[in-house]
């Protein structure tokens, strides 16, 4: 995810980046870093666990308790 896509996603979703920051677990200084692809000059990428969340949450997943139970036979 390139940082022009974070931000897309984040506009695709009609978040602020405070709303982005909440929902990912971040602080928003942290999505800007992202949305801009760098930090104090150095580059900075989305890692793959908030690549997933944002996924999720694009699906409308918001939480995750692991799997269901089985059903007892």
């Amino acid at each position: 995810m390139e940082a022009k896509d974070f931000k897309r996603w984040r506009k695709s979703l009609g978040m602020s980046q405070k709303d982005a920051a909440k929902a990912l677990g971040l602080k928003p200084r942290i999505i800007q870093y992202y949305e801009k692809g760098e930090r104090d000059g150095e580059s900075v990428k989305v890692p793959r666990s908030i690549r997933l969340a944002c996924y999720a949450l694009a699906h409308g997943i918001t939480d995750y308790h692991g799997p269901r139970p089985e059903a007892e036979g």
